[in-house]
């Protein structure tokens, strides 16, 4: 049992977690205090630290090369920074009241206690699995870690057939059969919603359905899969709906994910309405002292909502992990919020969104107007010039802008950025209207299509008052 805590002045520091939050916060804190004062024990239960999850659809399709091209810093490139990077090392328990974490070695079995001064849970999210029969089979497979992904690399490698079903129809599922397309397997995409990527409006969802369609993706929209059906060999060979049965040689969950809070939940630490971690503007965990969280685990302040949401997105994790070891190490840093941004991409579709959908703003009571237009990438003469559809929500009394919705190709997700900046500033979409964007025929036609959307809501909002 490691019981020392502290000698002299130094202090300890443990980590739960080895991937972006965690290992930002643990390296952030590194720089601001050295070994000499500041003890870092990281503790990390898969093979890998410090990954771009993000990164894994465009691996298993083959636009990235290498595994190891995913890897910003490794193990041995942590250790060597002053930090015990503990792999294969699962965290079962955290004693808040005695200031010590409960580990066991995956390898050997061995549980021992750790003490702590200052804790960070980074303890990420876990991809939703759906409890039916078959789901547990060889050939289904979940994606969230490089393990996950080596994983279903092997299975594509060796599995005889070309048929794959992908199941859910948000990022992953949508970047997953992309993917898979790549790979030359036959794809059906089953989806419970009533158009793909339900983090759109279903109007701005039929766009990129259309376009799944064109690249010889099947998509099954309004469908549940209820069971995984499994050969003699154990292995999947289909999943069932209420009204079909769809063959698969390989099975993808892209359904979503969850915050993995079992660890917090136990311990008696403060959970929201998502399941995630409260934290303060901090990140320190609501009413503990000494305790930290960040990333995909915990929940964040909407600032246009007002509310609090869970959004799974590796560059807000990558700034808790600064802003956590900020202020581990002695410094101030706050986190005030997000206006969920998002960004992806169907072969060359790019599908990106700000801010909230209707539903989002009817939820939260918030009266609005919503105009769709549609433009190009660069003034219509000039070559490659490409469709772009941009719709906008507008505060109905105020003008407030509330959300943005793009769908088109080269050239069309980044402006999103326009909009996620606009959110963030509190504008208005008559304010919008003035904004001095970047201007040439290569680029842009005279009016942005983002500027276009704002006029045209700006004058919808000057109809309504």
């Amino acid at each position: 049992m490691d019981m020392s805590r502290t000698q002299g002045t130094r202090e300890r520091l443990v980590v739960i977690g080895g991937d972006a939050a965690g290992m930002s916060a643990a390296s952030q804190a590194r720089r601001m205090r050295g070994p000499d004062e500041l003890e870092i024990v990281a503790f990390e239960r898969g093979h890998f630290t410090s990954y771009s999850a993000c990164g894994i659809p465009y691996w298993v399709g083959g636009d990235v090369e290498e595994r190891d091209r995913l890897i910003a810093r490794t193990p041995e490139e942590h250790r060597e920074r002053g930090i015990d990077l503990r792999l294969r090392t699962e965290v079962t328990g955290i004693d808040v009241d005695g200031q010590r974490i409960r580990a066991r070695d995956l390898e050997s079995g061995d549980e021992s206690w750790t003490p702590y001064d200052k804790l960070v849970i980074a303890t990420g999210a876990r991809p939703i699995r759906p409890d039916m029969p078959g789901v547990d089979a060889a050939g289904v497979h979940g994606v969230q870690t490089l393990d996950d992904g080596q994983a279903l690399i092997d299975t594509l490698a060796h599995t005889r057939g070309r048929r794959a079903v992908v199941v859910g129809a948000g990022y992953i599922g949508v970047e997953m059969a992309e993917a898979l397309i790549k790979r030359g397997y036959e794809v059906t995409v089953v989806n419970r919603g009533s158009e793909p990527m339900s983090t759109l409006d279903p109007d701005m969802g039929r766009l990129v359905h259309r376009a799944m369609e064109g690249l010889g993706i099947t998509m099954v929209n309004d469908a549940e899969v209820t069971k995984v059906l499994t050969g003699e060999d154990g292995r999947v060979r289909a999943v069932v709906t209420q009204d079909a049965e769809y063959p698969a040689d390989v099975v993808v969950l892209g359904i979503g994910v969850r915050p993995e809070t079992t660890l917090a939940k136990a311990a008696g630490l403060p959970l929201g309405g998502h399941g995630g971690l409260l934290t303060d503007l901090g990140m320190r965990v609501r009413g503990h002292e000494n305790v930290w969280a960040g990333g995909d685990c915990v929940e964040v302040l909407d600032l246009v909502s007002g509310q609090e949401r869970h959004i799974a997105l590796g560059t807000h994790a990558n700034k808790h992990g600064q802003i956590i070891g900020t202020n581990v190490g002695g410094g101030y840093a706050t986190f005030p919020g997000v206006v969920g941004t998002a960004v992806s991409k169907v072969c060359d579709l790019e599908i990106a969104r700000t801010g909230l959908r209707e539903k989002d703003a009817r939820r939260v009571g918030l009266r609005f107007e919503s105009v769709t237009i549609e433009s190009t990438s660069r003034a219509g003469y000039y070559p490659g010039a490409s469709p772009m559809t941009v719709k906008m929500l507008a505060e109905r009394r105020t003008g407030r802008l509330l959300g943005v919705q793009i769908v088109g190709r080269e050239g069309a997700g980044k402006r999103v950025d326009i909009a996620a900046v606009a959110l963030t500033a509190g504008m208005t979409v008559e304010r919008m209207t003035a904004l001095d964007l970047g201007y040439a025929p290569p680029f842009s036609p005279v009016w942005d299509p983002v500027l276009v959307a704002a006029r045209k809501a700006a004058a919808k909002v000057r109809a309504a008052s």
